[in-house]
């Protein structure tokens, strides 16, 4: 009896982590984590389809700009020329998804340009505000004494709170709704493929400790993950996943204060908490990301993924 060699063409690693199916919208896409994002769908794999990323309208270390529209804001922030690695075929988009009807227009506006959906959306884009009560910026105040941590914590302001849970909760929920007809609709572009929405939360939304300041980042993170708990149930029916990732320290601009021309930040030589002893690269997020968009990912639902070197 001759025995017939399987067939398992099915798990090579350009099956598995192939995206090149997939057209993508990535907020916060122009900087930091969501750069790392995009360069690896643009760069690592094959991927003709188009990558819409809506950029920051703002610097996460600066006041919200009201005096500028959103296209000056756009490029003074972000000029096409300085993103890196970026396919020819993607787009930069300028939206602020804070604003409802900011978010509705973007989606009414990439609806009209892909009539066959879109198979990914991330929603990477996020602030602090915590600039007040960060330690490496105001201080640690005494934890002995009642009367320092008040006086330190204070210092937070009601109107930093909710900007930073407009941009960090309230946009991934409006982005996440009005996208949904979208992702719905593109369903099944490979056989068996469903499309997903990718959260990125922070690890801070799991810490208990004071995350070094970030007070109001934190407690709007650990809002987003749970938000996008719910989500994941309220889409179940039609089976867009929705995944969560809490990353540790990356070098970004919320991390590393600025970022170079190229958009890259870098960080400065630092002892740090995790098994690994150093910041997460662009492979570990790009991996990551691969790993939850392509096909081999088709599994994970509802699940939290924790690159953060341990």
């Amino acid at each position: 009896m001759t025995l017939g060699k399987a067939a398992n063409t099915f798990l090579e690693c350009s099956k598995l982590f192939d995206v090149s199916h997939v057209t993508a919208v990535v907020t916060g896409g122009g900087s930091g984590i969501g750069l790392m994002m995009t360069q690896a769908s643009t760069k690592l794999v094959n991927c003709p389809q188009r990558r819409l990323t809506t950029p920051r309208l703002w610097s996460p270390m600066a006041p919200k700009s009201t005096s500028l529209t959103a296209e000056s804001r756009l490029s003074k922030l972000l000029p096409t020329s300085t993103i890196p690695g970026l396919a020819k075929s993607s787009r930069n988009i300028a939206a602020d998804i804070s604003q409802k009807i900011s978010v509705q227009q973007l989606a009414a506006s990439i609806a009209d340009s892909e009539p066959n959906g879109i198979q990914l959306l991330i929603n990477n884009a996020g602030i602090t505000r915590d600039n007040a009560t960060r330690f490496d910026r105001a201080g640690e105040p005494d934890f002995s004494n009642p009367q320092s941590i008040s006086t330190h914590f204070m210092k937070s302001e009601p109107k930093h709170w909710a900007e930073a849970f407009e941009t960090n909760v309230t946009g991934g929920f409006f982005m996440s709704m009005a996208f949904l007809p979208l992702l719905a609709k593109g369903h099944n572009v490979v056989p068996g493929y469903t499309s997903s929405i990718i959260n990125t939360c922070s690890n801070s939304a799991l810490l208990k400790h004071t995350t070094h300041g970030h007070i109001s980042y934190a407690a709007s993170k650990a809002a987003f993950l749970h938000l996008s708990r719910m989500l994941s149930t309220a889409f179940a029916q039609t089976r867009v996943r929705v995944n969560m990732l809490a990353p540790g320290i990356f070098p970004t601009e919320m991390t590393a204060g600025n970022s170079g021309a190229d958009q890259k930040s870098k960080l400065q030589e630092m002892a740090m908490p995790n098994v690994v002893g150093r910041p997460g690269q662009e492979a570990d997020m790009a991996a990551t990301i691969l790993l939850l968009a392509g096909r081999g990912g088709c599994f994970y639902y509802n699940q939290i993924l924790h690159p953060d070197g341990g």
